[in-house]
């Protein structure tokens, strides 16, 4: 009696083999699938990240230009252009591929302000989107003698 239990119990047991078409083996290739269909915005967000970067860092070179201009051009008997030319020495020393085409204008100066604006684009690195404006002014007042 005890044999044929034995005998019962081994005949019961199934053994279990995976095969090609079970669920297991239907979703071979899935991972490359999802990669290609998510790698392109993961780049797309990557080029985003990148491109905000370069912009401020234009925004800083523009703005440290302009600064430099009206800290020049507010000394005391200082005209408007020695003001123009310091900015645009110190874009040409800093600004390098960073800010392309710059302009210094010294638009809105009168004797007792100095103000200069910086304006140029920053490079671009998204397919279809054209140099970003960047345009940093600076203001400061001129150093003059005055009546007690």
């Amino acid at each position: 009696m005890v044999r044929t239990a034995r005998t019962s119990r081994s005949a019961l047991r199934v053994p279990c083999r995976l095969t090609a078409g079970t669920a297991h083996g239907g979703d071979r290739g899935d991972a490359s699938i999802q990669m290609a269909i998510v790698f392109p915005f993961v780049i797309l967000l990557t080029l985003t990240v990148v491109q905000v970067g370069m912009w401020f860092h234009a925004r800083n070179v523009a703005l440290a230009a302009a600064r430099e201009g009206v800290t020049a051009g507010r000394t005391y008997q200082a005209d408007s252009g020695q003001g123009a030319a310091r900015a645009r020495e110190v874009l040409g020393r800093i600004a390098g591929d960073s800010l392309h085409s710059p302009a210094v204008s010294t638009a809105g100066s009168n004797a007792e302000t100095m103000r200069i604006t910086v304006t140029g684009t920053a490079p671009s690195l998204l397919p279809g989107v054209s140099g970003l404006h960047v345009s940093q002014s600076a203001t400061g007042a001129r150093e003059r003698w005055t009546a007690p």
